[in-house]
């Protein structure tokens, strides 16, 4: 959608945006403890959290965790049982959705078949009474800006999937709303598609300078299109924080294991020094050394996360000075292209540890196969010790 030129000339000013770390700056969207119940049932549990202004924001969790009621209630399509929303200082409580300068892009697109596309875009303008010269200019600009315009005429029908999702968002983004809420919107397109849709709408993002929030289930897409992630589970908003921290320093087990694939060991700290922390494996794979700077008491209860990628392995004998070294059999083969998966039970346990290798040749000197004794270790900074 964005021109190639803007996406270079945007890509600095992408990598420096961070006003969530500047104590004075001013959000744009506030939730102060909201809840929302529906009956018995609580779908948001005391969700406080800000979202600044020209931020990229994913919600990110499992069908049922509350995301999806979040954004309604920005919306307006529900309201909070208690708590506050505020857009741009203003408490938005008792003011209709047709009031709120926010838009709203459906996964189903929700266009309407006996349009075409540019009665779809410019139906909102319509409905808002706009003069007809300045409807046709502005339904103009959007085409343009989604690259739809050869298409105008056309119906949904005789659009793909892709092209149909361009024009959702062109309808969403004719009023010019001030935040573009984005419902599980790449949902219905397929991967290959989806990918590139997801660089685009980065793109387009930045060009029109708006804050986008988008609700996803799909990890890959949060981690790819975001500048932050709020990740939820039974109403409560567990982590806030960038993908990249939210990746390699997760808050607690439950994103640690959402987030991405993880090896995890439960243990005991059994002592600590020295910046690392010594760990009891409960199981017999084994005990572990992490770096840690945590202040464990000896014997908490903790789980060292690893991620799978940063985990080595080979048939021969790791280097002397090799730490945290398990030995197993390789249990299963996953060829992915870029990337190989080789799961390996480990010895006198039934832990079964996923390891995954950057495929940076096209042969490999000593191939690993199924059933091959192997060392899997990793190094102490390679984890992270996890309290809850």
């Amino acid at each position: 959608m964005a021109q190639k030129p803007a996406q270079k000339a945007l890509g600095p000013i992408r990598r420096s945006f961070a006003p969530w770390l500047d104590p004075s700056a001013v959000p744009l969207i506030r939730f102060e403890k909201v809840v929302k119940k529906f009956g018995d049932f609580t779908a948001v549990d005391d969700v406080s959290l800000d979202i600044h202004q020209r931020e990229f924001f994913s919600l990110l969790g499992p069908s049922g965790c509350g995301k999806t009621t979040l954004m309604r209630m920005l919306a307006g399509f529900e309201q909070p049982t208690s708590g506050r929303i505020l857009l741009a200082g203003q408490d938005l409580a008792g003011t209709p959705p047709y009031r709120r300068p926010v838009n709203m892009m459906f996964q189903s697109y929700a266009l309407f078949p006996h349009m075409t596309v540019e009665q779809n875009v410019g139906f909102g303008l319509k409905q808002d009474g706009l003069p007809k010269p300045e409807i046709a200019d502005r339904v103009k600009e959007m085409l343009k800006l989604v690259k739809l315009e050869p298409f105008a005429t056309r119906k949904p029908h005789q659009l793909s999937g892709g092209q149909r999702q361009r024009v959702a968002l062109a309808r969403s983004l004719a009023k010019r709303p001030k935040v573009l809420l984005l419902d599980e919107p790449l949902g219905a397109l397929d991967k290959k598609l989806r990918e590139e849709t997801q660089f685009e709408l980065m793109d387009l993002q930045m060009e029109l300078g708006l804050t986008f929030l988008i609700v996803t289930h799909d990890q890959e897409e949060a981690m790819t299109v975001s500048d932050r992630i709020g990740v939820m589970n039974h109403g409560k908003l567990v982590q806030v924080a960038t993908p990249g921290d939210i990746y390699e320093q997760p808050n607690c087990r439950y994103v640690a294991d959402f987030i991405g694939n993880i090896n995890l060991f439960e243990g005991t700290v059994a002592g600590s020094g020295g910046g690392e922390v010594r760990i009891s494996g409960e199981d017999p794979a084994g005990d572990f050394v992490a770096a840690s700077d945590a202040g464990l008491e000896a014997g908490a209860k903790v789980t060292l996360a690893v991620r799978p990628e940063k985990m080595r392995i080979s048939i021969e004998a790791p280097p002397a000075d090799a730490r945290n070294v398990l030995k197993g059999e390789v249990w299963d083969i996953a060829y992915m292209g870029d990337w190989t998966v080789v799961l390996v039970k480990i010895d006198g346990s039934e832990k079964v540890v996923r390891v995954s290798r950057a495929n940076m040749t096209r042969t490999e000197a000593q191939p690993i196969a199924w059933d091959d004794r192997v060392h899997v270790w990793f190094a102490p900074d390679a984890g992270v010790v996890l309290t809850s």
